[in-house]
């Protein structure tokens, strides 16, 4: 009993640690919701430059609103309420709150493929409790809203690290 409770106090402080990385990697709301930086982009190239930057920079803020969409959607499902918020717990637990890379196999996983392949955990476990159209719609609204915000998101006040540049593909591989 004595190694239960160690390992429940060894787990509070992680919780909390996890929880600071989750406030530290998304941007403030403030931020991302500043109507001044709103303006429509003069062409497709500059739209997509947009989306690409913003994704990057906005990843975490755009993640919890599309989750945030996707439980509204199932509000009247109760069965799937409670499989999204299992899945919510391991969006919080493998993306949104840790400071270790993933480790499968003995490799390091990318965030890509972390977000890839919660994204379609999630589909998957939504639709096998038969509220596929409602997580569709839910999907399809989340995504246009996210597209949409970084289109119009400009990209003049946002900077990003060396490291954050890198992930998204904005630094050359020539010097």
């Amino acid at each position: 009993m004595h190694a239960n409770s160690n390992s429940a106090a060894a787990a509070k402080p992680q919780l909390v640690s996890r929880a600071r990385s989750l406030y530290a990697t998304r941007r403030p709301w403030s931020l991302l919701l500043d109507v001044s930086s709103l303006s429509l982009p003069y062409s497709y190239a500059e739209a997509t430059s947009r989306i690409r930057h913003n994704l990057n920079y906005f990843r975490v803020n755009y993640a919890l609103i599309a989750l945030i969409i996707l439980f509204c959607g199932l509000v009247y499902h109760p069965l799937s309420m409670i499989v999204f918020l299992v899945v919510f717990l391991a969006w919080l637990w493998l993306y949104l709150c840790r400071e270790d890379p993933v480790i499968a196999l003995g490799r390091v996983v990318d965030d890509r493929v972390v977000l890839v392949a919660l994204a379609v955990v999630t589909v998957v476990a939504l639709a096998l409790t038969h509220v596929g159209f409602n997580v569709l719609v839910a999907l399809i609204v989340a995504l246009v809203v996210c597209a949409a915000h970084a289109a119009l998101r400009g990209t003049e006040d946002l900077f990003l690290d060396e490291s954050d540049a890198a992930e998204g593909g904005l630094l050359s591989v020539v010097r």
